[in-house]
């Protein structure tokens, strides 16, 4: 039985647990310890330990939470980056070359945008944007040929709009294209896109997995090992690698995704309960809602419906930023994802880079990262912003 068949009739749980390391033959430790090292002895020539030699392009505690995440999405192969963006433009560098071409999310991250419209775009890199709810908006996107992957969120960030990971991989690789799945949103808790036709998922592991904003990371999961030859190249010829303090925190997060995520779900269903019935708001957007366009989508391809939700204020962008300026228990910040709760204006924080463009956000838009506090509490300091 291989390593992966191994892993896959283990529980999430138990994979985020075990999976990626084993306690150590020497001390019996069992949790990876930080190996806080630049370069590692060799026995002779090219007589390397474990296949350590410099720890750019490996290290033992880096090794073991990429073990971890590849078991928790269900991949042949995972890498850690030391962001989220640093693992997304690897991404880009290994399957792309100047001329080539993408299709984008129509509501991306701010931060995806200005990558592939400022640094990409400059390389030669065209893109072209779409909403991933659509899947025939997707396929007329797509420049049979030339382009070389779609690249979706589900949900997307902060819209929360949900795209169809089996119907679009099916569109993607008719037309020769990959198909890459931002995963930062569900986690890997909630969403396996590998199992449903992906060919690449990347995170930015600073969210859900790391969960306790205390570290900055990103990941990439692939289940082709050919194409994680070419990314495992150009991981270490780019180096934006995971530090081995940062692997340490996030691997120690990742063991307890699971419980946080059920909490963080349990919350924000009563976040919502909550909203949907408050006179000041106009719209509440979140995909448990029967009500969201992507409802059924996000419910045949998710176990729960995430810890996000997004809001419009009935009396406008002035009015959405007072309620952020009044908020006690949820603390104004970027971000999301942490044991705390969090709570910001798109337009004017984390989507500001977008603002004059196709992507633009609502001015009156409210996005919440609902924490694992105790429910009442957020309950009533939204009550109390939204007076």
């Amino acid at each position: 039985m291989s390593e992966q068949q191994h892993r896959s009739k283990s529980g999430f749980e138990t994979r985020a647990i075990h999976a990626g390391y084993e306690p150590d033959p020497m001390t019996g430790a069992v949790i990876p310890p930080i190996y806080a090292t630049s370069t590692y002895k060799q026995d002779g020539v090219g007589g390397l330990r474990g296949g350590y030699e410099y720890s750019r392009s490996a290290n033992p505690t880096r090794t073991a939470l990429e073990g971890a995440l590849a078991a928790v999405e269900e991949g042949e192969r995972g890498f850690a980056f030391a962001s989220g963006l640093a693992a997304e433009d690897t991404v880009v560098r290994s399957v792309c070359r100047p001329g080539d071409h993408v299709v984008i999310p129509d509501d991306a991250y701010g931060g995806t945008y200005r990558l592939f419209d400022k640094v990409e775009k400059v390389w030669g890199l065209e893109h072209s944007p779409a909403a991933v709810s659509d899947v025939d908006a997707v396929r007329a996107a797509i420049r049979p040929g030339q382009t070389k992957f779609v690249w979706v969120e589900t949900p997307t960030n902060p819209m929360l709009n949900i795209g169809d990971i089996e119907a679009l991989a099916a569109v993607a690789h008719e037309a020769g294209a990959l198909l890459v799945v931002d995963n930062t949103f569900a986690s890997p808790y909630l969403q396996q896109p590998l199992t449903l036709g992906a060919d690449i998922v990347v995170h930015s592991t600073t969210k859900y997995v790391g969960g306790h904003s205390d570290v900055v990371g990103g990941a990439v999961v692939v289940r082709d090992l050919d194409l994680a030859e070419s990314i495992t190249f150009h991981q270490n010829a780019i180096g934006a690698v995971a530090g081995p303090f940062d692997s340490f925190l996030t691997h120690r997060g990742l063991k307890t995704l699971g419980v946080r995520i059920d909490r963080h779900c349990d919350n924000a269903e009563k976040v919502v309960e909550f909203l949907t019935s408050h006179p000041g708001v106009a719209e509440v957007i979140y995909p448990g809602l029967e009500s969201h366009p992507g409802h059924a989508v996000a419910a045949k391809q998710m176990k729960r419906f995430g810890g996000i939700v997004s809001f419009r204020v009935k009396a406008g962008e002035q009015a959405a930023l007072d309620a952020c300026a009044k908020a006690e228990v949820f603390t104004l910040g970027e971000s999301l994802g942490g044991v705390e709760s969090l709570i910001e204006h798109p337009g004017r924080m984390t989507h500001a880079s977008v603002a004059g463009t196709d992507l633009e956000v609502p001015a009156d838009l409210i996005r919440l990262s609902v924490g694992i506090e105790t429910a009442d509490d957020l309950v009533a300091d939204l009550d109390r912003c939204l007076g």
